[in-house]
């Protein structure tokens, strides 16, 4: 059927828009925009990657909460290795080197902008 073609770009587009990138003067080629990217890719299923909004997954951390729980220069080594922590379903992925760099640079990049009354919980 020659619609459904269109389906999964359409559908690409769609979840791209839900998904905040960074601020305008970030270059494109960033590690900072590069780890958005990963983010987006990988993780925005469940993580709210952006510096405001609520994880679409109960159990699933807002990524600028994450230095609360976690030093963040110590989770290169997990990325690298192979994550398989996180919330229960979480699918357990491994990242090359250069990319777990620039998704903690994007990571390290939001926790400064969270605010401090917002609970670390997805929680209203």
């Amino acid at each position: 059927m020659p619609g459904l073609r269109l389906v999964p770009p359409l559908l690409a587009l769609v979840l791209s828009a839900c998904v905040t990138p960074p601020d305008s003067s970030t270059p494109a080629d960033s590690p900072v925009a590069q780890g958005h990217a990963i983010a987006a890719r990988h993780c925005a299923q469940c993580h709210a990657i952006a510096p405001a909004g609520r994880s679409r997954h109960p159990d699933a951390i807002p990524f600028r909460r994450l230095s609360e729980l976690y030093p963040l220069e110590g989770l290169e080594e997990a990325l690298v290795e192979g994550l398989m922590t996180g919330h229960s379903d979480m699918p357990e992925f491994k990242l090359e080197p250069e990319s777990a760099n620039a998704l903690l640079a994007y990571l390290q990049s939001i926790q400064a902008s969270a605010d401090p009354a917002e609970p670390h919980q997805n929680t209203p």
